[in-house]
């Protein structure tokens, strides 16, 4: 639990509308580059491997496969640099940390799709 005058202090800086996403999901991260006075976007896609902290601490680790090595990028969940992700494909984990894809290679590294169920 934490203290409630920490809570009043980040409500200032946590999004008004959170990041919709989960662990395993294929995602496309769209971030804000400054280079001197101009600004673009920089897209990172991969999969979200983990998830931890709270509140403005909030992190989401994806890791994608370029050239044959793995890359892994760390990202804020409440960072103003990040303008959106999107979801391109849910995975169906029954973990909340995949680490085990670190070891694996090519094929092995894909996770079967989660159909969700429509509520009518």
């Amino acid at each position: 639990m934490q203290h409630p005058l920490l809570t009043h202090a980040e409500k200032s800086s946590l999004r008004e509308t959170p990041l919709q996403f989960d662990i395993g999901d294929t995602v496309d991260v769209h971030q804000r580059i400054l280079e001197g006075d101009k600004s673009r976007v920089q897209i990172f896609n991969g999969i979200v491997i983990a998830r931890r902290g709270a509140g403005t601490r909030e992190l989401f680790v994806v890791r994608r496969i370029v050239g044959g090595e793995g890359v892994e990028r760390s990202f804020p969940v409440n960072s103003p640099k990040i303008e959106k992700v999107v979801v391109k494909r849910r995975g169906r984990v029954r973990r909340a940390k995949l680490y085990f894809l670190r070891e694996r290679v090519g094929k092995a590294t894909r996770l079967t799709e989660r159909h969700e169920k429509n509520e009518e």
